[in-house]
């Protein structure tokens, strides 16, 4: 008996050595592309220098590349033919990638309790990731719904295709990514209300993990994945949001706990609509940009065809002088192309307004960003 309990303790002791040099090794993963003489510069450490750095950040929604019922054509290359000078005319453009990348069988769907009739997973192909990068996308964000469609073994072909692309992910538990531009280290998390991923109900601990990036970068990027989804659901409410009876976050205050942790910027994703943008202590929060791109994937018609990229211009010291919604409307099968109309704009600025009030960010209906007011965090 004292033998086995010494191996029992012995077991125990591993897996907590195990988990340790796991979270340590996702800590300081930095994904990206492949070292470029700008990329590789010496990043500054000047609060002053930092200060006179320029980069830009574009953020688009969700993004899909089909399904295993319908595979995306060309590995995808027909979504992002309208978007593509737009992806790649920021320094580092980033989307929230749902579904997994890989050839493996058995989706969530398959012999669950859930009738298949409600259940959705979602299976790109690993060349998409190849395919992500020609586009401009340099990171996806991992925490998402759907990122577990295919369990371990899809999570991991995602992250294989992803690293072989050089297309850099965020969003895994305790991972913080780092990416350096201009002599500006932007680390980026991610978070959503999944075991998967950096817990959004846990505000204290995605807190900490901020603060960890904040130590390791100039900039920070904090996206989420979080709050109801539906047609209906372009505003922002105060409090806890359950969809599909999950409980998706308390959206507004997980963001504000973000930017008091020391994110610089907030983007969000999951509503599948756009959302208000808003300035909170100085700081940019945009809680959701729709649907960007998908093969069959999404729902249409009405709020469900708006989208946008929203590209923020910011110093080294994460400070927002400006930027652009560039509004898009997404075409079936769902692509998206330019908005001459700017209506997804126009929409923002009026649930901004409805939600924050003085808060709102201030942007035009063209989608013309303001710098950020000279607010002490």
């Amino acid at each position: 008996m004292r033998r086995l309990d010494r191996l029992v303790a012995g077991l125990v002791v591993l897996a907590v050595v195990l988990f340790v040099v796991g979270l340590a090794a996702a800590l300081l993963r930095g994904g990206g592309h492949a070292a470029t003489p700008e990329a590789a510069a010496a990043p500054a450490t000047d609060p002053a220098d930092l200060a006179k750095r320029r980069l830009t950040i574009a953020w688009a929604g969700d993004t899909m590349l089909g399904s295993a019922a319908d595979p995306v054509p060309d590995d995808g290359a027909p979504l992002f033919t309208e978007v593509r000078p737009l992806l790649r005319g920021a320094t580092i453009a980033a989307a929230n990638l749902e579904g997994v990348l890989t050839e493996t069988a058995g989706s969530k769907c398959d012999g669950g309790d859930e009738p298949r009739e409600n259940c959705f997973a979602f299976r790109g192909p690993p060349a998409g990731a190849r395919t992500l990068e020609r586009a401009g996308i340099d990171l996806v964000n991992l925490a998402n719904n759907h990122a577990w469609d295919y369990g371990a073994t899809g999570q991991a072909d995602t992250i294989a295709a992803l690293d072989a692309a050089g297309v850099a992910w965020t969003g895994t538990p305790g991972q913080v990514t780092v990416l350096k531009r201009h002599g500006v280290r932007v680390g980026f998390v991610g978070y959503a209300p999944y075991a998967w991923a950096p817990s959004l109900h846990d505000i204290p601990l995605a807190q900490g993990l901020v603060r960890y990036a904040d130590t390791q970068a100039d900039v920070v990027v904090a996206l989420m994945h979080a709050g109801a989804e539906g047609r209906d659901a372009t505003h922002t409410p105060v409090g806890t949001e359950i969809s599909y009876g999950e409980d998706r976050g308390d959206t507004r205050a997980f963001a504000h706990a973000l930017v008091d942790a020391g994110a610089d910027l907030v983007l969000g994703s999951g509503p599948h609509v756009i959302r208000g943008l808003e300035r909170y202590r100085g700081r940019l929060i945009a809680y959701s940009l729709g649907n960007f791109a998908g093969w069959h994937n999404f729902a249409s018609g009405g709020t469900y065809d708006l989208s946008a990229l929203l590209t923020v211009r910011l110093n080294g010291r994460g400070e927002v002088l400006g930027g652009q919604w560039r509004s898009l409307r997404l075409h079936a099968p769902g692509i998206p192309a330019p908005d001459p109309s700017n209506e997804s704009a126009s929409l923002a600025v009026d649930v901004s307004r409805e939600d924050f009030g003085a808060a709102a960010y201030p942007m035009t209906r063209r989608g013309a960003l303001r710098a950020s007011a000279d607010e002490q965090r």
